[in-house]
C-alpha cells in the first residue's frame, strides 16, 4: 500500500506592515488547509510582514512585530495538528535574515535563513538582509523571550537543515534559491529529501510565468520529489503585482496550481500524492550513484507522522492526478494584472475611485478598459459571496445599504470611475466623441470641457510679463516657442485632473474622499522621454507605465470581442497624435513622426538597452545584422544615434515618473528598476566614433563590391 499525504500551499494578499491583518490571512490558510486533510501548509516568503516592506527591513520593529504575530499564531490551538512553513525576517547575532520558521503543535523545529538573495532588477534583498553563506551548517538560535515562554524553547536549530518525520524528509528553499545555477533543491534531493517546500514573493511580468514554470518543474523533473510552491499575491505597497499562482508539482508533473490573478486574499491549493511514486521514480542507477557522494545535511528529527497510518486502508482519500499548466495570454494578463493591482491600491490607500484624463487615444482608452477590467472583477468576486470585496466596493463607492454589492461593471464604474475630455482648438472631433462614447459604454462619471481660456489666460500672463508672445512653428514661430505651446496645455490638463479629482466626489454629493488620478503614458513613450515633465503623465499611479504600445493595441483587439467594446476598434484604427498642434488642410501631428522612430522600433531599442545591457555600439553591431539589406548601415546607425540622444536628454523625466505598474522587464522606471544617471553626455562621443567606422567600412566595401560587378 502507498503512502498517502495531502500537502497545501496557498497564495496569501499581504500588505506590508499590515501585522494583524497578513497573520489573520495566514491563519485562514492554515485553517482551511487543515479543513482538506492537508498535514504540512506553506505559505509566501516573509508573510507575516509582507514582502515588500523594503528599508523597513531595517527598523528593528518590523522583527519585533512579526515575532509578536508568530507568537499569537504558535498560541492559537487552530494552527496545531499540521506542519507549517511559515515566512519570518529574523535578528540573528546582530544580524538580519530572511527565514522560514518550521513549527509543530507550537513548538519550532527549524529555523532556515535563505542562502542566495535576490538582488537585481526590483529587488534590493542585500540592503536589508544577509544571505546565509553556510551551506549544509546549523547553530543554536535563542529564540525571544516571548516565545520562549510560550513554547518552553529556549533554543532552536538555526540554519541550512532539513527536517525528518516518521514517514519522509522535508526541505525548504527560498524563492531566489530555485533561479540559481546551483539551487540547494538538487543536493536535498540527492540526500533523500522528499518534500521541497519554495515560498516566494515573485512579480508578474508580461510572459514571464512559463520561465518560472519552467523552473519548478524542471527541479523535480531530473530529481524526482514532490515540489510545494508558495506565493505572494496582489499589490502589497509598491509598484509590483506578485501574480500567486502557487503549485504542487510531482515528478515533473503538476497535480495542482492556484490561479494567477484574483482579488481574494486567500486562496489554498491541495493535493494528495503517494510518496511511493518519489521512491519509485528516484530508483535510477545515476540517481543513486550521485547519491552516494553527495554532501549530508543534519536532520531535524521529529517524532510524527505525515502520512495516515498504513494499516487501514481508506478509500475516500485518492491521489491527485496531473495537470496541464494553465497559462494566460498577453493581452489577458494586461486585462487581469493591472486590474487586481489597481483594486488593491484604492481599497488600501482609502480612495473613492479613479479619476482619467480621457483624450480620445489608444493609451488612455487602455487604461480605461483596465479600470473596466478591475470593474468585472469585483462584480465577479462579489456574485461569488467574496464579503472582502463586497465590504470594499461598498465603502469605495460611499453606499450605505448594508444589501447592495456590485452586480453591473457599468453601474459600478458609475459610482467610482471619473474621466474627462480636455478639449482645446487644436483638438479634433473625433477623439472628443470617441473619448465620449467610450465613458458611456463603460459607465464613467464623464465630463467634457474646453480648456482654450485657460491656455490663453496663461500665455497673455507671459506675454504681459515679457512683452513677446509665443506662436506655433505652423503659423512661422520657432522650435522653442512651438514646444512652450504645447507644454502648456500639456501641463496644465494635470492641474486640471487635481482639480477635478478633488472636487468631483464632492459635486457629486459626497463629503470626504478624493480620486485617485490615473497616468496614462506607455513604456515606450517613457523610453523615449515623449511625454512633457509635469503633465497629465504626472498622476497617483499609471497602470499601463511598463506596458508596450503594441501589447496595448492586442489588448485593445481583446477587449473589443471579450468586453464587447466595439468602440474600441475606432480607437485602434486612429493615428497616434498627441493634439498640442494646430490641425490644418495639410497637417496633423502624428507622434511617430514627432518621435522619429515607430513604436516598434522603441520596444526593440528598449529590450537591448535594459535586457541585452547594450550600450549605442554594441546595439548598432546587433541591428547591423538584423536589419540589413531593410536598411543600410548608415540609416540603422541614424537611428541609434537617435534613440540614445532622446533616452538620454529626457532621462530626467523619469525622476518624477509616476509609479507605475511593472510590467515589462525593459521598463525605464529610474526609482526602482533602472538606476542609471539622469545626466548624461547625450551624443555618446566615442561609441559614435565606432559605430562611424564601421559605417564607412561598410560603405565602402559596398562601393568595392558595386564596381567589382561592374567590370565582371
Amino acid at each position: 500500500m502507498g503512502h498517502l499525504i495531502t500537502v497545501a500551499t496557498c497564495n496569501l494578499n499581504q500588505w506590508a506592515l499590515d501585522f494583524e491583518g497578513n497573520r489573520d490571512r495566514i491563519l485562514q490558510s492554515i485553517v482551511e488547509a487543515k479543513s482538506r486533510g492537508a498535514s504540512l501548509r506553506v505559505g509566501p516568503e516573509l508573510e507575516i510582514p509582507g514582502y515588500g516592506c523594503l528599508d523597513h527591513f531595517i527598523e528593528n520593529d518590523t522583527y519585533l512585530h512579526s515575532w509578536e504575530m508568530y507568537a499569537s499564531l504558535l498560541a492559537n490551538k487552530e494552527t496545531h495538528g499540521i506542519l507549517l512553513d511559515i515566512g519570518i525576517p529574523i535578528l540573528h547575532k546582530n544580524v538580519k535574515y530572511n527565514c522560514r520558521i518550521l513549527s509543530y503543535d507550537g513548538k519550532i523545529l527549524l529555523i532556515r535563513p535563505k542562502l542566495w538573495l535576490a538582488n537585481d532588477g526590483n529587488y534590493r534583498e542585500m540592503r536589508y538582509f544577509t544571505p546565509w553563506q553556510r551551506p549544509r551548517y546549523v547553530e543554536k538560535y535563542v529564540l525571544p523571550r516571548m516565545i520562549q515562554k510560550l513554547t518552553g524553547q529556549v533554543s532552536v536549530d538555526f540554519g541550512d537543515a532539513v527536517i525528518s518525520t516518521l514517514d519522509t524528509v522535508i526541505g525548504a528553499e527560498t524563492c531566489e534559491e530555485l533561479f540559481t545555477p546551483d539551487s540547494p533543491h538538487i543536493g536535498m534531493s540527492l540526500d533523500g529529501v522528499e518534500i521541497i517546500t519554495n515560498s516566494s514573493g515573485s512579480h508578474h511580468e508580461l510572459r514571464k510565468l512559463n520561465t518560472r514554470l519552467n523552473l519548478i518543474t524542471e527541479a523535480t523533473t531530473k530529481c524526482g520529489g514532490i515540489y510545494l510552491y508558495a506565493n505572494q499575491r496582489g499589490c502589497d505597497g509598491d509598484r509590483l503585482y506578485y501574480d500567486g499562482c502557487a503549485l504542487i508539482v510531482v515528478n515533473g508533473e503538476v497535480v495542482a496550481q492556484g490561479s494567477q490573478f484574483s482579488l481574494n486574499d486567500v486562496e489554498v491549493v491541495t493535493a494528495t500524492i503517494d510518496l511511493e511514486d518519489v521512491r519509485a521514480y528516484r530508483s535510477q542507477i545515476s540517481y543513486g550513484l550521485q547519491c552516494t557522494q553527495t554532501p549530508t545535511y543534519e536532520r531535524v528529527h521529529v517524532p510524527i507522522e505525515l502520512s495516515p497510518s498504513s494499516i487501514t486502508f481508506d478509500a475516500r482519500i485518492v491521489p491527485s492526478r496531473p495537470r496541464e499548466i494553465r497559462y494566460h495570454r498577453p493581452e489577458e494578463e494586461i486585462a487581469l494584472g493591472p486590474a487586481c493591482w489597481m483594486w488593491d491600491y484604492v481599497r488600501r490607500c482609502n480612495g473613492a475611485g479613479f479619476f482619467l484624463p480621457l483624450s480620445g487615444g489608444i493609451d488612455s482608452c487602455a487604461t480605461a478598459t483596465i479600470v473596466h477590467s478591475m470593474c468585472r472583477l469585483v462584480v465577479k468576486a462579489a456574485v461569488e459571496g467574496n464579503e472582502q470585496v463586497i465590504k470594499d466596493a461598498r465603502r469605495i463607492a460611499n453606499v450605505q445599504d448594508d444589501a447592495w454589492k456590485p452586480t453591473d461593471p457599468v453601474e459600478f464604474a458609475s459610482k467610482i470611475f471619473h474621466t474627462c475630455y480636455m478639449g482645446t482648438e487644436n483638438s479634433s472631433a473625433e477623439t472628443r466623441a470617441r473619448a465620449k462614447e467610450l465613458s458611456e459604454k463603460i459607465g464613467s462619471y464623464h465630463v467634457d470641457l474646453n480648456m482654450d481660456t485657460l491656455v490663453a489666460a496663461v500665455v497673455s500672463v507671459f506675454e504681459v510679463a515679457t512683452g513677446k508672445r509665443p506662436i506655433f512653428k505652423i503659423f512661422g514661430g520657432s522650435q522653442t516657442e512651438n514646444l512652450a505651446l504645447q507644454n502648456i496645455q500639456a501641463r496644465l490638463r494635470m492641474v486640471l485632473a487635481y482639480l477635478f479629482a478633488q472636487l468631483l466626489p464632492w459635486v457629486r454629493g459626497r463629503q470626504t474622499g478624493g480620486l485617485l488620478v490615473l497616468g496614462s503614458a506607455n513604456v515606450d513613450e517613457c523610453l523615449r522621454g515623449y511625454l512633457t515633465k509635469y503633465d497629465c503623465s504626472s498622476a497617483d499611479i499609471n497602470p499601463i507605465g511598463s506596458i508596450s504600445k503594441t501589447d496595448l493595441k492586442k489588448f485593445i483587439a481583446y477587449a473589443e470581442t471579450e468586453f464587447k467594446l466595439p468602440i474600441l476598434k475606432e480607437f485602434l484604427e486612429a493615428t497616434p497624435t498627441a493634439e498640442l498642434e494646430p490641425i490644418t488642410e495639410n497637417y496633423v501631428q502624428s507622434d511617430e513622426i514627432d518621435m522619429g522612430m515607430t513604436y516598434e522600433e522603441l520596444s526593440i531599442f528598449g529590450r537591448l538597452r535594459k535586457i541585452q545591457k547594450c550600450g549605442p555600439y554594441s546595439m548598432f553591431l546587433k541591428l547591423y545584422h538584423e536589419w540589413t539589406p531593410r536598411l543600410t548601415p548608415r540609416q540603422i546607425a541614424e537611428k541609434v544615434k537617435r534613440f540614445f540622444f532622446f533616452y538620454s536628454i529626457n532621462r530626467h523625466k523619469m525622476t518624477v515618473m509616476t509609479p507605475a505598474y511593472h510590467a515589462e522587464n525593459y521598463s525605464p522606471d529610474d526609482n526602482r528598476f533602472d538606476l542609471r544617471p539622469f545626466l548624461i553626455n547625450p551624443r555618446f562621443p566615442w561609441a559614435s566614433k565606432k559605430i562611424d567606422e564601421i559605417v564607412e567600412q561598410s560603405e565602402k566595401g559596398l562601393t568595392d563590391n558595386l564596381e567589382q560587378l561592374t567590370v565582371d
